[in-house]
């Protein structure tokens, strides 16, 4: 079974950046969208950005101007550069790829903003 392998999280201070990437293990055909999602302590899985296939970024209200997704069709793969983080930023960041017949999700990746 394919698994979306993510990399780049980690403790930054605020105002710093941190680069996630994420890669499948396998072949992943009909891919309709990848994004990335986030999910603080308490709190509901929420969507940070998303790019469909030939289609632009979307980005939830939240995100400030360094939030910066990528997507590298021939790979399959997805990055999301973070500029300027801040505490609120901290949470277990999680990428996703909408497919058919299923959608896929990484096991996550903790970034924590703190001084």
């Amino acid at each position: 079974q394919v698994q979306l392998v993510e990399s780049g999280g980690g403790l930054v201070q605020p105002g710093g950046s941190l680069r996630l990437s994420c890669a499948p293990s396998g072949t992943i055909f009909s891919i309709y969208a990848m994004g990335w999602y986030r999910q603080a302590p308490g709190k509901q899985r929420e969507m940070v950005a998303r790019i469909r296939t030939g289609g632009s970024p979307m980005y939830a209200n939240f995100v400030k101007a360094g939030f910066t997704i990528s997507r590298v069709n021939a790979k399959n793969t997805v990055s999301l550069q973070m500029n300027s983080l801040n505490v609120e930023d901290t949470a277990v960041y999680y990428c996703k790829v909408e497919g058919f017949p299923a959608d896929y999700w990484g096991q996550g990746t903790q970034v924590t903003v703190s001084s």
